[in-house]
């Protein structure tokens, strides 16, 4: 009966999985990337929040709601990227899904740095400099 059960689990996860990969036009190193950057931020976000130093509520603390709302924006982003597939399919070309996915990686990133530079964590100066360029902050925007 638990072998059964296991292989239906596996089966079903397979199946699952296989539909996924196949609306992204296949899974692709950019998108394991991507999704890995995101899982790097929501994880670095938590630490941040734990250690009551989070921009994003009143105490800076952990917040189930602000917890949710940063796993919907992540959903949203992967739905972005599926649109940026179909467009892909739609006029024949495939790099609108990439480009999308290197913008968002790229968000993430940045996102990624804000939370390392709040847990303290020694930034390079060429990071901070990159930083305030990419935010448009940086003096020098030609």
């Amino acid at each position: 009966m638990v072998k059964y059960l296991n292989e239906t689990v596996c089966a079903a996860a397979g199946a699952i999985g296989g539909a996924i990969a196949a609306a992204f036009g296949g899974w692709s190193h950019d998108l394991s990337w991507l999704v890995a950057f995101m899982a790097i931020d929501y994880i670095t976000g938590l630490l941040v929040a734990f250690l009551g130093k989070s921009p994003k509520t009143e105490g800076g603390g952990l917040s189930s709601a602000v917890g949710w709302l940063g796993l919907v924006r992540k959903v949203a982003t992967l739905l972005l990227v599926l649109v940026a597939h179909g467009l892909d399919v739609m006029i024949g070309v495939n790099y609108v899904k990439t480009a999308a996915v290197i913008a968002f990686m790229v968000n993430e990133v940045l996102s990624i740095i804000e939370n390392a530079g709040l847990l303290g964590v020694p930034m390079p100066e060429i990071f901070k400099k990159a930083l305030e360029v990419l935010k448009g902050k940086g003096e020098d925007q030609s």
